[in-house]
């Protein structure tokens, strides 16, 4: 499993909110049973502007993503079944989210 590599949300009770979660683990701890994530949801155009310095916004297939930094998290393993893409160029973006989390800076 690489860093910043987005996996689909199977769970049918909670992948309609947060249809991809994408893997910020480093991937020199690839032997732990789980991975911390930053669940994304959608945004519709109805929804009020999410602070960008905490959830970037990414394109996945056309559709724009609001990545929950705040909701952070951690899943098991056997929780990440569909890798979908990377996000790795989005890196900075997502390091700068997670920084802003932790020092409001």
């Amino acid at each position: 499993m690489d860093q910043f590599d987005l996996y689909v949300n199977t769970d049918k009770d909670t992948n309609k909110t947060y249809p991809y979660f994408v893997d910020i683990q480093n991937s020199l701890l690839d032997t732990l049973n789980s991975r911390v994530v930053i669940p994304l949801t959608p945004i519709k155009k109805s929804e009020k502007n999410y602070p960008e310095n905490l959830c970037p916004i990414v394109k996945i297939n056309n559709e724009n993503f609001a990545l929950l930094t705040h909701q952070i998290t951690s899943v098991s393993v056997n929780f990440l079944k569909k890798k979908e893409t990377s996000l790795s160029s989005k890196r900075d973006d997502i390091v700068a989210a997670i920084d802003f989390l932790v020092t409001g800076i």
